[in-house]
């Protein structure tokens, strides 16, 4: 079926709404997304929203990618795309929206780091009466076996959203990459810290770059053959804008 989010040439900006909880890189992940769609010619928007900076607190991130200004910030309430980077958003509601899927526009994609359904009969029911696709995909597994940490998480959720929605291509997000952690980026409070736990698991910064890239291209890859074997339209909004 043909809906809102990948019909051909019906979309003209994308919101993609990340929840996880502290320490996974959301705001990063955001930021990369964005700075991917500004290195394509895009505008793009990325903000961040949490309460206390610690490790598995809730923390959400916000992204907007289109072909014209972007003038509102602030919560996403109305996403196309929603990620989420941990289970206990979902199992133990650690998040901002719940339930976490609320105010996905209809025909959106959910995609959910995971190696197991975790939405329930209800769930599934709601989100199909809306033509919401749901992607499982073990990320953290990923990270491990491909980037060497658990750190890499985020690369490999941003990987996947590429991969399906083609929002913005590779060669863009790998320089957003080089900019974000092969330059110096200013960062703020746990940001900042994450980005220096990040830098320490390598011993060179090009290895860091490297195996994070990797990292993006095989979940890319995932998400884009998964898009194809479910009849997913891939490519319909790079199209569009």
């Amino acid at each position: 079926m043909t809906t809102a989010l990948h019909a051909p040439g019906t979309m003209k900006r994308m919101n993609i709404r990340i929840s996880g909880l502290g320490g996974q890189g959301a705001v990063t992940a955001a930021h990369i997304l964005a700075m991917a769609g500004n290195a394509m010619g895009k505008y793009a928007i990325s903000n961040p929203f949490f309460g206390a900076e610690k490790r598995m607190a809730p923390a959400e991130s916000y992204v907007r990618i289109g072909p014209d200004k972007i003038y509102d910030r602030g919560e996403l309430v109305y996403p196309h795309v929603i990620m989420v980077f941990h289970a206990q958003v979902i199992t133990m509601q650690k998040s901002y929206t719940a339930p976490f899927y609320s105010g996905i526009k209809p025909g959106g994609l959910v995609i959910i780091n995971t190696d197991q359904d975790l939405l329930g009969p209800e769930d599934h029911e709601r989100l199909a009466n809306d033509d919401v696709s749901v992607f499982n995909i073990d990320a953290t597994h990923l990270a491990l076996e491909i980037g060497g940490t658990e750190l890499s998480t985020n690369m490999a959720m941003i990987g996947a959203c590429a991969g399906i929605t083609h929002v913005v291509d590779l060669p863009a997000l790998e320089k957003a990459l080089g900019e974000r952690f092969g330059k110096k980026y200013v960062a703020s409070g746990g940001t900042a810290t994450l980005d220096e736990a990040i830098k320490k698991k390598y011993a060179k910064k090009e290895m860091l770059l490297q195996k994070n890239m990797d990292t993006m291209n095989k979940a890319y890859e995932i998400g884009e053959e998964w898009a194809k074997s479910a009849s997913y339209a891939v490519g319909t909004y790079a199209a569009a804008v």
